[in-house]
């Protein structure tokens, strides 16, 4: 099944979430943590993979094999990588050629196996950047390009696994009192003070195990995208846009930390995801307006008052989370980026007018390119006489956690264990 889902991203273009939802519930729920570990494992090392399969192979798997080229990867990944015996890890690669219905290559990936083993062939340099670095070249250019000194250290931090992140429900209790009832639960877990809601756990739960977690009284959203809400409220209150609204981790944030002082409107184009916005607000006993619409085109579905706060939270290449999502490297082309600052300037653009004077706008993407992030700001604010950066953080603290740069601020991936992220703060001035 892992080799199903590999194959299913490489070569078909699903996502890792929807070919893992789609696969793991025709298995014992008790075999999914393995199930996600070999897929993901897999999706992190994935050049360095193809590296050794190419000294591996006498010729190339043809394409109509790719599940067995998913399969040899899955098979080395667990003999580099993981605490599986040798013994089973080749025996069960083999075993599962014949149950993917390809027994004639079974008796290839035995001996691949074998020789990757017997070879030491792991212990060869890699033949190629990509494979040393496991990330395509047109990232590696354009992080070298954005980050001269910090593009190496962002690429091994994307192939790290990321920790679990929960944020507490203040207006239930404190990330403090959170801690100790997950403290009588035998599980432990750090504060971050910079983010005053965030706890890190130690190890990685299941959501089942948390104390309360059903009723509402923790949610889990890494650190560095809890920013978004206590760095807008520190500006304003009133009416709130969150446009870009899916899943709801910010929404929710929001509505938990602005009490009765503020009220929430999201927008959110995928009709799909409108659901999960819905979920995560019901469980947190929380409600706003929620529209499905697209929030460029605002003539659709704007009442014409306009609002204290936006907060744009930007669709991105999503650069700053591959540690949670390793199937970014595989499925973004460098020639999304372009569209992405085009469509990140039709939102700010259309966003803005919706904005009161003295408002202000947080934009953010969990991207770590230039060309999404200050780059695209520094556009925005040429010949926009009203318009203003407000780089006044929301605390001293988190003045660690990121680098300034032109515009803005950047959350760099693994700084403190955080995903990447990017900020602006936009201020409409008052004629």
């Amino acid at each position: 099944m892992a080799a199903e889902i590999v194959d299913a991203v490489v070569s078909q273009g699903q996502s890792l979430d929807a070919a893992i939802a789609t696969n793991e519930q025709r298995i014992s729920p008790n075999d999914r943590s393995l199930l996600r570990m070999l897929a993901y494992g897999t999706l992190r090392h994935y050049w360095q993979l193809q590296d050794w399969i190419a000294k591996l192979l006498d010729r190339p798997l043809k394409r109509r094999d790719s599940v067995v080229q998913a399969l040899l990867c899955i098979g080395l990944y667990q003999l580099n990588d993981t605490r599986i015996p040798d013994h089973a890890a080749v025996s069960q690669t083999v075993e599962a050629a014949r149950q993917l219905r390809r027994p004639k290559l079974a008796g290839l990936i035995n001996a691949c196996l074998r020789r990757f083993q017997r070879e030491n062939v792991a212990a060869i340099a890699a033949t190629s950047e990509e494979a040393r670095l496991n990330h395509p070249q047109w990232l590696i250019d354009m992080l070298q390009h954005d980050w001269p000194d910090d593009w190496e250290a962002i690429l091994v931090a994307n192939n790290e696994r990321a920790p679990m992140w929960l944020r507490a429900n203040v207006s239930r209790n404190s990330a403090t009192e959170y801690q100790e009832r997950l403290a009588k639960a035998d599980i432990s877990a750090e504060l971050l003070p910079a983010v005053p809601d965030s706890l890190r756990l130690t190890e990685a739960r299941l959501v089942d195990e948390l104390p309360g977690f059903h009723d509402g009284d923790a949610s889990v959203q890494d650190a560095a995208a809890q920013i978004a809400a206590r760095w807008l409220l520190a500006k304003t209150r009133g009416r709130i846009l969150d446009a870009c609204a899916a899943p709801g981790g910010k929404t929710g944030h929001l509505l938990e930390l602005g009490g009765g002082e503020i009220a929430v409107t999201a927008v959110e184009r995928d009709a799909t995801r409108i659901e999960s916005i819905d979920e995560n607000l019901n469980r947190i006993g929380q409600s706003a307006t929620i529209i499905a619409a697209d929030a460029s085109k605002t003539k659709e579905w704007w009442d014409g008052r306009p609002f204290d706060g936006i907060l744009l939270d930007a669709p991105c290449s999503a650069t700053g989370v591959i540690r949670r999502h390793p199937d970014i490297k595989l499925l973004r082309r460098a020639s999304d980026i372009n569209a992405l600052s085009e469509l990140q300037s039709t939102l700010l653009d259309a966003l803005w007018p919706l904005l009161r004077p003295g408002g202000y706008l947080l934009y953010t993407t969990c991207s770590t390119l230039t060309a999404e992030n200050h780059e695209l700001i520094g556009r925005f604010l040429e010949g926009r006489a009203e318009a203003v950066e407000d780089d006044v953080l929301p605390n001293n603290n988190i003045r660690d956690l990121m680098r300034r740069r032109a515009c803005g601020y950047q959350v760099l991936p693994a700084t403190a264990g955080l995903d990447g992220f990017y900020y602006a703060c936009l201020e409409k001035k008052v004629s």
